[in-house]
């Protein structure tokens, strides 16, 4: 039998991961997404150096996350599978480090339309998550909302309809969460807007049905954007990188569904936020 990593010992040296993080997180700051993928694969090599697989999974993460943002569908996919086979080699299959590269890899998968694929990765974290008592509420909420999107994709609406409640009752209970309360009501908004055309297809076009239906969805739709917008609001959030990030990721779904002014709000306030950083 083939000798696992886990079976190994110790490496004698390991990568500083905080400090990897640290200074990744400076980069994200600035929107400097080509100094994140060298810090990034400088810090993969020295892993992979040290033989510290442990270290080289935290970078195949991140740079999961990294490819996926710049839209390199290969590059996000191969640290997926890479980062997935190392959970193997380590005996973490269990963990709630494998619990968030699931969630990462399932992300990426959906990001590029594997989303089959991606369900099963959603289902394979929220197993671990929802197992263990150390979890995180902000980890579960995250995955719900992402879990939502791939079933979404696969026109499977009741299902995604419990994963966003899932996600806002459990973000309801975590400092900040507001932000990844708005974002799941932006899903909800476009979940109802698929799941309503869908309908329609079964529709004559005269049908009066479907006209009551898209007048219903609109009103409803209207609402979530709403509520999402009095979140973003909210004073209790920080008003920091990561709010820049959602702030400029919310924009363009407002802007969509004909919010302009608060799609150029949004884009001003991250504008903001990055310049100061």
């Amino acid at each position: 039998m083939a000798e696992s990593r886990f079976e190994r010992p110790a490496p004698e040296r390991t990568i500083p991961q905080q400090r990897v993080i640290q200074k990744l997180d400076g980069y994200m700051a600035q929107r400097d997404y080509a100094g994140a993928e060298r810090h990034l694969k400088y810090w993969l090599e020295e892993a992979c150096a040290l033989a510290d697989a442990r270290g080289e999974l935290m970078v195949r993460n991140e740079l999961i996350g990294h490819f996926r943002k710049t839209g390199d569908k290969s590059q996000a996919l191969a640290h997926a599978d890479a980062a997935l086979r190392l959970l193997d080699e380590l005996g973490m299959a269990e963990t709630i480090t494998a619990g968030t590269t699931y969630t990462n890899a399932a992300t990426a998968c959906n990001a590029f339309g594997e989303n089959e694929r991606a369900l099963e990765l959603f289902r394979k974290a929220a197993a671990v998550y929802e197992a263990s008592p150390y979890t995180e509420a902000r980890l579960l909420g995250g995955l719900y909302n992402n879990m939502g999107l791939a079933c979404v994709a696969l026109r499977r609406f009741d299902e995604a309809d419990g994963l966003f409640a899932k996600a806002l009752s459990t973000m309801g209970n975590v400092e900040g969460g507001e932000l990844e309360q708005a974002i799941t009501y932006l899903n909800m908004a476009d979940a109802l807007r698929a799941r309503t055309e869908a309908q329609a297809a079964s529709y004559d076009v005269a049908d009066a049905d479907a006209d009551d239906a898209a007048a219903a969805c609109e009103k409803t739709i209207s609402s979530y954007l709403d509520t999402a917008l009095d979140l973003l609001d909210a004073p209790t959030v920080a008003r920091d990188g990561y709010y820049a990030f959602v702030c400029e990721k919310c924009a363009p779904v407002f802007g969509y569904y004909g919010y302009f002014l608060a799609d150029r709000d949004l884009r001003e306030r991250a504008e903001a936020i990055y310049e100061r950083a």
